[in-house]
């Protein structure tokens, strides 16, 4: 594809992700190609994905520089403008990010020259009681180190506002929507309605609410199950609950999750994908559900998701399950498939020389 504009974001904080920065505007240089550093919070400050986005000209390619945190930044701008965003792997333990260090200047070619593939992730949206807000004696608190805070989200104009379903909040998370305690004393309180029924009144210290992707995030260690990336659900996770259920639930995609926070909880803060966007106060309420767009990932070849779930959480076979017989093969089958398997999700064949038995 033709790429007309790239937009970098740059995890600051890693000399690795410093020399990929370079790596990529040598090869903007090359092929005429305008670059702008996005979401950088020199000024102290930071902007809403909009001003983001027309400050660095309307990137048509969001290229990020770090880890799944960096690459979540540049999610938040590529999916406001549909722009593709294409993640270099300058982590630690990271689901997102696609290309090695050492491959970003090939993956940029493979762009430019359309060997790729467009993989379409889904996104989470807001509608809320009223517009959120951050008091100003809260930010130093709430920034976790993170840096600077989020604007507080606008409300959407696509979109009317209703007395009962809510004002529609500018909003896209890839990977959650969190209502969390604000007070370490004090766990929220909130009723969690899902596809407009009750389903349970909790008291927590957090409640969340991920797409597939964020499955293997904050809901992963709550406890929560590992959804393929390529499934359509909401993944409803309750985090160190003060009742007997503390499962979560796995709704679909067009059975939306409300959270109405009770009158006897403290304040919470809503974070969308590990930022804090605002808090709710007793009374109010948020709820979530798909976003009618997808994010737009490039990946430049079939995605391993389960590979890098063994790979990333260190998984290893059961002791007992291999005591006395011989490992399982990494790859099951050397064969091609037949017909009637040729519509399924399965791996391509193993490369040359990987043997059943590795």
């Amino acid at each position: 594809m033709a790429v007309s504009r790239i937009g970098l974001v740059v995890h600051g904080g890693r000399a690795r992700a410093a020399e990929a920065a370079r790596t990529v505007r040598a090869w903007c240089a090359e092929h005429a190609v305008p670059c702008a550093d996005i979401d950088v919070w020199a000024d102290g400050g930071r902007r809403g994905a909009r001003e983001e986005i027309e400050a660095a000209g309307d990137p048509d390619l969001v290229v990020t520089l770090g880890g799944d945190g960096t690459f979540l930044r540049g999610a938040r701008l590529a999916a406001e403008n549909d722009a593709l965003v294409l993640g270099v792997d300058v982590g630690r333990v990271g689901f997102l990010t696609e290309v090695p260090l050492a491959a970003v200047h090939r993956a940029l070619d493979a762009v430019r020259e359309d060997r790729l593939t467009v993989e379409r992730r889904m996104l989470l949206t807001v509608r809320a009681s009223r517009r959120l807000r951050v008091p100003a004696d809260m930010a130093a608190l709430m920034a976790y180190g993170r840096g600077p805070l989020l604007p507080p989200p606008k409300v959407r104009t696509d979109c009317p506002t209703c007395d009962d379903w809510g004002v529609p909040l500018d909003v896209r998370a890839l990977n959650d929507v969190v209502v969390e305690k604000l007070a370490r004393d004090r766990q929220v309180s909130a009723a969690v309605y899902v596809a407009g029924r009750l389903l349970a009144s909790y008291s927590a210290d957090a409640l969340l609410v991920a797409t597939p992707t964020g499955s293997t995030a904050y809901s992963f260690a709550a406890g929560g199950p590992v959804v393929s990336p390529r499934a359509e659900a909401l993944v409803f996770t309750p985090v160190a609950p003060h009742m007997t259920f503390d499962r979560s639930v796995v709704a679909a995609p067009d059975e939306p999750v409300a959270l109405r926070v009770l009158e006897r909880s403290g304040p919470a803060a809503v974070s969308v994908d590990g930022q804090v966007r605002g808090v709710l106060d007793p009374g109010d309420w948020i709820g979530v559900y798909p976003a009618p767009h997808r994010l737009r990932a490039v990946r430049l070849g079939p995605t391993d998701f389960y590979g890098r779930l063994r790979e990333r959480m260190n998984l290893t076979d059961a002791p007992a399950a291999v005591a006395d017989g011989t490992p399982p093969p990494l790859w099951p089958v050397t064969t091609p498939r037949p017909d009637d398997l040729a519509h399924l999700a399965l791996p391509a064949l193993p490369p040359p020389g990987d043997a059943p038995g590795r």
